[in-house]
């Protein structure tokens, strides 16, 4: 696609030369570290009792115990990190007034808009790349199932992808950065809370609700079980905020 590579490469010069990047590496990682740290020593002292009660001891293991709590911590964070990331990506063009410029330019517009969001997405999948020597320690500590770990990344990474994609929506409408990450991050919270209502509903209604979350797709996935429909889920979000944007866009160009 023409242009994609060149708004694509662009993008992520601009992340890794702005501190924005490392901030939120930092945050993302530090809080990440503690909270393996945190599930590491608990498996460790139960696995301690477990010496002594050989029922507990048939209950431990490292997926339920150390991987799938500490990839599901990294959702809370990443629930507050990635509106800050995808703030900038057509906020800080608007309020700079390149917007305009950007779509004058021999470059399709759904380039622009997939150059901008893989570039943020790639940037994302660098910092959750530090997470991967946690993953070796288990592996020289014990036996950790690497199936469950594998699918625990996936669904990370699908689940970024949906932010990311929100995130960039919620950019597209305003030219503050700031009202664009409290759209991003009011939005997905209800994302991610609607499947609570999931324990006060009954028939059609609850399906829809369990549909829609966020999260209740990420659970399979965080505990090993990589289903069709889980996956198809975020790719149809990703796509209908990716159409949301560039129709949104489009018919900014059209009003003015």
């Amino acid at each position: 696609m023409k242009g994609f590579m060149a708004v694509f490469n662009k993008e992520v010069y601009v992340f890794l030369a702005s501190p924005i990047f490392y901030v939120c590496a930092f945050i993302f990682l530090g809080l990440s570290g503690y909270f393996f740290y945190s599930n590491v020593a608990i498996f460790a002292v139960a696995s301690f009792q477990a010496m002594q009660n050989p029922y507990l001891a048939q209950q431990l293991n490292f997926s339920n115990m150390v991987v799938s709590p500490t990839f599901g911590y990294m959702t809370i964070i990443m629930l507050i990190l990635i509106p800050l990331m995808a703030m900038r990506l057509f906020s800080e063009e608007k309020r700079s007034g390149t917007v305009e410029l950007l779509f004058t330019y021999p470059i399709r517009d759904m380039a622009v808009v997939l150059g901008k969001y893989l570039s943020t997405v790639f940037v994302f999948a660098v910092m959750v790349a530090g997470t991967l020597p946690f993953m070796l320690f288990l592996a020289h500590i014990g036996n950790p199932d690497w199936g469950v770990i594998g699918s625990s990344y996936l669904g990370i990474i699908l689940l970024a992808g949906a932010f990311i994609s929100f995130g960039m929506f919620a950019s597209s409408l305003t030219e503050n950065q700031i009202i664009s990450a409290v759209i991003s991050f009011g939005g997905l919270l209800m994302f991610w809370i609607v499947g609570w209502a999931v324990t006060f509903t009954e028939g059609w209604a609850k399906g829809v609700f369990d549909y829609i979350s966020v999260m209740s797709h990420f659970d399979n996935l965080s505990n090993g079980l990589v289903d069709s429909r889980d996956v198809i889920y975020y790719l149809l979000f990703i796509l209908f905020f990716l159409f949301c944007t560039l129709r949104y866009l489009d018919s900014k160009k059209w009003r003015a």
